[in-house]
């Protein structure tokens, strides 16, 4: 089992530091992470929590999963690695189109 762990439905206002607060009460804590908007800095709502041992990640899914923190009810799971995302079709910006503004028609008036 790994000591990964996927911690889902965080209400915006939790920080790195609130998942290592509260997962520490099940074990050492290796890395807790809040995923961030990139352009925002606005929270996911999501984050991953690195546990010491197999033992502690299932302590932790237990004591964790359905937990109400911030108002929400958390989901606790064990991280499943990334899947890879399909290539971008259109080549370019936004995805293909019509092009310009008006989406590629022009009204003739």
């Amino acid at each position: 089992m790994s000591n990964k762990l996927y911690v889902g439905n965080l209400s915006y206002s939790v920080r790195d530091d609130d998942l290592q607060q509260q997962f520490s009460a099940f074990g050492t804590v290796q890395s807790a992470k809040v995923m961030m908007e990139r352009d925002t800095g606005r929270s996911k709502g999501f984050g991953f929590v690195e546990m010491s041992s197999s033992q502690e990640a299932q302590a932790a899914i237990e004591g964790m999963h359905g937990k109400n923190m911030g108002g929400r009810d958390l989901t606790v799971n064990i991280a499943r690695p990334m899947e890879a995302r399909p290539p971008r079709s259109g080549g370019g910006f936004g995805g293909g189109g019509g092009g310009g503004y008006g989406g590629g028609r022009r009204n003739s008036y």
